[in-house]
């Protein structure tokens, strides 16, 4: 089938919708699909769309549907679209309504549907390529953070919890991504001044934070609001244990009984958790374990399967 996939990420992004994207064309053309990527329908021919995002590409979804009403639409659904966007946008909840099916990305998605819609929604956990663990600093206890500088993500929450450490820690927090304003760059050049033991590379290339993130002790995720992070995914791969905010949107990646939750924009948690981890290798080893227990949902084996039950689906 020809396909067109949209998302509002542009090519130059190294955003988590832009990797969703590309990755999904490149497992589409390996089960025989022609598939065109699109920041926006160019209103030429395609038997399906699957679009990124329900608000943002609510003009797109629109279009093709309203050009080609009997032809199925796929809406993905991100973090801003399920946790806040079908709340209180109404571009987002008509595409929900278009949409032939939903697919969200943990198994705690569907909950934030209306009953509705979710026998039209299916659950694919994205995936990644496996990524060797790497040796990591003998000189400290190193801890990433990558991400976007962006409010959802509440990217300063580590830095802060650096204050609240005990003084035998030997803990160091690097942070990977671009600032998304000037604000957000004054901010983590203030934290660095602030606090010797936080650094902010600010934009790598992927292949450099894979690297940085291989090596770390603990990766933390700090979101306030997340789909299903492409972030979780890599070090899931990577054999890193994660530190994240309670969210349904980690919830739903790592498990209910994740031992490695703090209350989202609680740094004195935070840095309780991030002491545990750094002190106690009984806790240390339980995060670990329970990361490797959830390696299975990230295979790519199993992602291109879901895709293609998902075509197959349509196609009856």
């Amino acid at each position: 089938m020809k396909i067109a996939l949209v998302t509002p990420a542009r090519p130059v992004a190294h955003s988590g919708n832009r990797n969703t994207a590309q990755r999904w064309a490149l497992l589409l053309r390996e089960l025989g699909h022609r598939v065109r990527v699109l920041t926006a329908w160019d209103g030429k021919p395609a038997d399906i769309m699957i679009a990124l995002h329900a608000r943002r590409s609510h003009d797109s979804i629109a279009a093709f549907s309203a050009a080609y009403p009997a032809r199925p639409l796929i809406v993905m659904l991100t973090g801003t679209d399920l946790y806040q966007d079908i709340r209180q946008d109404a571009k987002a909840r008509l595409s929900l309504k278009l949409a032939t099916r939903l697919v969200v990305l943990q198994d705690r998605g569907p909950a934030e549907l209306a009953r509705g819609l979710r026998a039209k929604t299916r659950v694919i956990y994205q995936s990644t390529l496996p990524i060797k663990h790497a040796p990591p600093l003998q000189s400290c206890f190193e801890v990433c953070i990558s991400g976007h500088l962006r409010k959802v993500k509440d990217p300063f929450r580590l830095a802060a919890a650096l204050q609240h450490m005990p003084p035998q820690s030997r803990i160091r927090a690097v942070q990977i991504g671009g600032a998304m304003n000037p604000a957000m760059r004054r901010e983590a050049q203030c934290w660095m001044r602030r606090e010797p033991r936080y650094r902010w590379l600010g934009e790598t290339t992927h292949g450099a934070a894979l690297r940085r993130l291989a090596r770390a002790r603990v990766m933390v995720i700090s979101s306030r609001m997340e789909g299903g992070a492409n972030v979780v995914t890599e070090a899931l791969a990577a054999g890193v244990p994660i530190i994240a905010s309670r969210i349904a949107g980690n919830i739903g990646m790592l498990g209910r009984d994740y031992a490695g939750y703090y209350p989202p924009g609680d740094e004195r948690a935070l840095a309780r958790l991030l002491w545990r981890a750094e002190s106690e290798p009984e806790f240390y080893g339980r995060l670990r374990r329970l990361c490797m227990a959830r390696r299975g949902l990230i295979r790519r084996s199993r992602e291109k399967d879901a895709l293609r039950k998902l075509m197959l689906e349509l196609q009856t």
